[in-house]
């Protein structure tokens, strides 16, 4: 009987537990509401401003943006392309109007809903890692390091780059062929097509490595360099730069021209070898690409690409495209930032970092 007693009483027990864990679901489920129809449109209209800022920065900066690539790969035994001056006149020679901007279609294509996920995953990695912040250290009136803010931006560029990487791989190659190349991608959706076909889905993704490892330092040192430099200036108000809570477009486009040019200059090296691995395999590139063989590169991996580049071309090379392409961020940089926050105040939306 005892025994029948203890069974009866665990089950009694079980029975409980499991009435009160279905009570507990139910209350948390009725807790749990469907996101209004004003939050997602907040979150339509946030990803519209980070595409809109992506197009309008890149598309103003599309004649160095091609420059900067061809200059990364181009033959070191062939040499076209001799600076930035001298690389956009013979592109200009050569190719005319519509040389300068040869790409910028599928830049956009790539870049604009690149952009759009990288505004918005910064915000929110920053509103969830200042939760967590506020939470470890129960201040509930604490706010983003310059750390954490690269965090924040390292996520976010992780998140975008990846998203949208095989775009940037069949941009890179559509802006290194020219009319003389054996063989034309015709467009964004036959490149993609011939490369996934004739070089296998993996292809799509060569460069990847390098790419998540350099976007740490680049996107997460522009938001952060970018944020906290914002800050600084509003607490500080040197030169009266800021007045009240604001900045001037003009302070904002210099914030973003600082942050820029830092972030770039970190990640350079890594963005040559993304896009060196990323012209390996296509058997089109070899007047463009190749060494002293006939052959186009291949590289074994990451490492491998950069051991190969020093050894036949030097550490120079890792730089190779860094002038035109320090021209370029600046603008292009200060640019999606600063369209960023104005089409944000036309759209109505509000930063939602600090919720």
């Amino acid at each position: 009987m005892a025994s029948e007693d203890v069974v009866g009483k665990r089950s009694e027990s079980a029975v409980t537990t499991i009435v009160n864990l279905a009570e507990e679901a139910k209350i948390a489920s009725e807790g749990v509401k469907a996101p209004s129809h004003a939050a997602i449109f907040s979150i339509a209209k946030s990803l519209a401003a980070g595409g809109i800022a992506g197009g309008v920065s890149r598309t103003a900066v599309a004649p160095l943006e091609r420059l900067k690539i061809l200059l990364q790969v181009q033959n070191p035994h062939s040499i076209k392309y001799n600076g930035t001056v001298q690389g956009l006149k013979y592109i200009w020679r050569t190719e005319g109007l519509r040389g300068l901007f040869k790409g910028n279609g599928t830049n956009c294509a790539r870049i604009v809903p690149n952009s759009a996920v990288k505004f918005f995953s910064y915000e929110e990695a920053s509103r969830g890692i200042l939760w967590f912040y506020r939470q470890q250290t129960g201040n509930e009136d604490a706010e983003l390091t310059p750390l954490l803010r690269l965090g924040a931006g390292a996520c976010a560029g992780i998140i975008a780059m990846s998203a949208t990487y095989p775009m940037d791989l069949v941009r890179g190659r559509i802006t290194v062929q020219t009319d003389k190349s054996p063989s034309q991608y015709r467009g964004i959706f036959h490149a993609l097509r011939t490369v996934f076909v004739e070089e296998g889905p993996r292809a799509l993704y060569k460069g990847w490595l390098p790419s998540v490892i350099g976007v740490i330092p680049y996107v997460g040192l522009n938001f952060a360099v970018y944020e906290s430099l914002k800050d600084w200036l509003v607490k500080t108000r040197p030169f009266g730069l800021a007045q009240d809570t604001e900045l001037s477009v003009t302070t904002k486009l210099g914030c973003g021209a600082i942050a820029g040019t830092i972030g770039q200059t970190v990640a350079y090296p890594l963005d040559v070898i993304r896009r060196r691995m990323q012209m390996g395999g296509w058997k089109n590139a070899a007047s463009v690409v190749t060494g002293e063989s006939k052959a186009p590169l291949e590289y074994s991996g990451m490492v491998d690409a950069f051991r190969k580049t020093v050894r036949h071309e030097g550490v120079g090379a890792l730089y190779k495209g860094l002038v035109p392409n320090s021209v370029k961020v600046v603008p292009s940089i200060a640019i999606a930032f600063v369209t960023y926050e104005v089409v944000k105040d036309i759209l109505g939306v509000e930063m939602r970092i600090s919720d």
